[in-house]
């Protein structure tokens, strides 16, 4: 089973009104919980650990998971709100503004970590749940708790405006990176990571330091790079169709990549550590095939294993 770790939210996208004005529609999404589901339609057994809420909108996300065959026996379930992401669509791209205080998914205390099962090998972890305390430290301490033995795979996706204190930020994440096998990282968080001016390749090689054995950089329409401990990089092209929008697209690839190093056998540990760049681009295709279905229809919509040609 992979274990995903982190949020689940409601994204409100934007819809015209008969009157013609926009108005919100709800949508189940975050970045976690959209890898977790695109895992379950994917065939993979894959579970969720987070906090959800008891209102309309936690009942909702409680019936896409479950729609979505992801196990939900970690779930929290408290009478704290849903958190609320407004989205706004610029040329496809998609910005956000959080409605996240005292919600279920943030509220998270150490005293919910589950006892997480032998047959849980692999755990992922991401999203603005590493950022928005206390749920930030609960992830953390879940990944320094129960890593032994399993592959580790982390996407922080960086939200600037939900990082308070950057000092304290970085902080944790050094902590998670030392214990992460898997960093995936778009472009711009890479930026955001490593300010300083120097060639991406170099910038990858200082993340790689604090413990990361691969790093996978997304690139938007230019691609994605795969990079292995010897240096060496796997370069794979982006898929070739019409953008609708990119919401849950990077959480969509987590899933397909994933998936497949799961199918290829390597993410048993002892099997990770020997991957080679072959595994690592079937993995990275797989993962930007089915990062396109996603992108090319509205809102966080993962495609099932029968949409996806192998």
């Amino acid at each position: 089973m992979i274990l995903c770790c982190g949020d689940a939210l409601i994204d409100m996208i934007p819809e015209p009104t008969l009157g013609g004005a926009d108005g919100f529609v709800p949508h189940c999404g975050g970045a976690v919980m959209n890898t977790a589901v695109a895992l379950g339609r994917l065939g993979v057994t894959t579970g969720l650990f987070t906090g959800l809420s008891d209102d309309m909108f936690g009942q909702q996300l409680t019936a896409h998971l479950r729609a979505s065959n992801v196990d939900l026996s970690f779930v929290v379930t408290t009478s704290r709100p849903s958190t609320l992401a407004f989205v706004q669509l610029v040329s496809g791209q998609a910005n956000y503004s959080f409605v996240d205080e005292n919600s279920a998914s943030r509220m998270l205390e150490r005293t919910d970590l589950p006892n997480v099962p032998m047959e849980v090998s692999t755990l992922f972890f991401g999203g603005i749940s590493i950022a928005t305390e206390p749920a930030a430290e609960t992830y953390a301490t879940l990944l320094e708790r129960e890593k032994s033995g399993r592959v580790v795979m982390l996407d922080p996706n960086i939200r600037e405006t939900l990082i308070p204190d950057q000092k304290r930020y970085r902080a944790r994440l050094e902590r998670m990176l030392a214990k992460t096998d898997i960093l995936k990282v778009s472009d711009e968080d890479l930026e955001w990571l490593v300010p300083e001016p120097m060639p991406f390749a170099r910038k990858i090689a200082t993340l790689m330091e604090f413990g990361p054995r691969v790093v996978v950089m997304t690139r938007g329409s230019a691609g994605v790079v795969g990079f292995l401990p010897d240096g060496s990089e796997v370069i794979v092209a982006a898929e070739k169709v019409d953008v609708v929008d990119t919401v849950g697209a990077g959480d969509t690839f987590n899933a397909g990549f994933l998936c497949k190093l799961n199918a290829l056998g390597c993410l048993d540990l002892k099997a990770f550590e020997a991957l080679d760049a072959e595994n690592l681009r079937q993995a990275l295709v797989f993962a930007a095939k089915v990062a396109a279905i996603s992108v090319s229809r509205k809102g966080a919509n993962p495609p099932w294993t029968q949409e996806v040609e192998v």
